[in-house]
């Protein structure tokens, strides 16, 4: 045979058997998209596609065929990703408020090809996790500027949900109103009380009357039924477009470094080895010195809590449950000795997910 012939031949048997691997690769990859719905995990993960270039690419010895891998992986995983996403199509995700809200905004840049469907409350939403008419639900936790939010704090500490996820994103509000409004018809301004809260030196500068509503996109679409040049809300730019509102001021956030977490729960937990965070709430004991001893433990373990919030725990007097959020594992040895040492100090201990780092959301994609 002359040599075009044998590299053909050797062609058509290397491609034979990665035709073989390659359905045994998406055989795995519908693996991971059945563990990635079922724990509220998005299909992309950066950090994970970086890793697979940085720990292949040792294996192609020929230094000139390093960028054409590269491209092959990435290829490879585009391909994965496109079948992930076929798979998961279906999934749905809880948030609350109505479409446009920040949740739903949120929502839909962690999963993008799912189902969205907006619930009343933060409990309701959190419910239909729970009675499995959705598979995970997106709900904030914090904000930068107003602090956390209470009753999803308090579902995390009594619920049991996991969270699998922590995502922030950048929070911007405006102000919107029917067309012929402008800033001197304006007389009161509708919106969640965290937005209010967020935007208080703009509405005290300009004099408005504020009316708290469940949700920045609830007040828009008020606003928009409402043929009342008087009135305004405070919502998103997306939201102006989706209830045909023109936005009378950009940005009127009291702080521009305005952010916002969100966390995705789900019936599982989620136990990916390359988690590095965690999230653990907890009681002290009601005994002199037993907060400072639970405190004390995780440091004295090598944890580092970068997250540390209190707040009163429901229908008990002057009792409080604490909220950290905690780098590294408490699946390692020094992490069960830390879990087995907290417990003698804590009247409730629990875990209450995993997840690797806060994932931002921004300019509509998760980075």
């Amino acid at each position: 045979m002359d040599k075009l012939t044998n590299a053909r031949k050797e062609i058509n048997e290397i491609d034979s058997k990665i035709a073989e691997l390659f359905e045994k690769r998406m055989h795995a990859a519908s693996e991971i998209a059945e563990y990635k719905k079922s724990h509220g995990m998005p299909i992309f993960d950066e950090s994970r596609e970086a890793l697979l270039i940085k720990e292949n690419i040792k294996h192609i010895s020929d230094d000139m065929l390093h960028p054409y891998y590269i491209n092959f992986l990435k290829s490879v995983m585009n391909i994965s990703k496109q079948y992930q996403n076929l798979l998961i199509n279906g999934m749905k995700v809880a948030f609350c408020g109505v479409s446009g809200a920040f949740s739903d905004i949120a929502a839909k840049r962690i999963f993008p090809y799912a189902e969205f469907i907006g619930f009343e409350t933060f409990q309701d939403a959190y419910n239909s996790v729970l009675e499995g008419i959705c598979d995970s639900a997106v709900l904030p936790i914090e904000n930068s500027s107003a602090g956390i939010v209470g009753e999803v704090s308090d579902l995390m500490f009594d619920g049991e949900l996991f969270v699998n996820g922590i995502y922030t994103m950048p929070i911007v509000h405006n102000l919107l109103a029917k067309k012929g409004a402008n800033l001197d018809t304006i007389k009161t301004v509708i919106s969640h009380p965290q937005a209010l809260s967020q935007c208080s030196k703009y509405i005290e500068k300009h004099g408005f009357d504020k009316i708290k509503e469940l949700n920045t996109a609830v007040s828009a679409k008020i606003v928009s039924e409402k043929n009342d040049i008087t009135i305004a809300a405070i919502a998103s730019e997306e939201t102006a477009s989706l209830y045909n509102l023109k936005i009378i001021d950009h940005d009127i956030n009291s702080s521009s470094a305005n952010t916002t977490k969100f966390a995705v729960f789900s019936n599982k937990e989620n136990h990916d080895i390359d988690s590095n965070k965690f999230i653990l709430m907890f009681t002290a004991n009601d005994v002199p010195g037993s907060l400072s001893k639970a405190i004390n433990i995780i440091s004295e373990n090598g944890f580092n809590m970068k997250v540390l919030n209190s707040r009163k725990v429901k229908d008990k007097d002057w009792q409080y449950y604490f909220y950290t959020e905690i780098v590294g594992s408490n699946d390692s040895e020094l992490g069960k000795k830390m879990i087995s040492e907290l417990s003698k100090e804590c009247s409730k201990l629990k875990v209450v997910g995993h997840f690797k780092k806060d994932i931002s959301l921004k300019d509509g994609k998760l980075l």
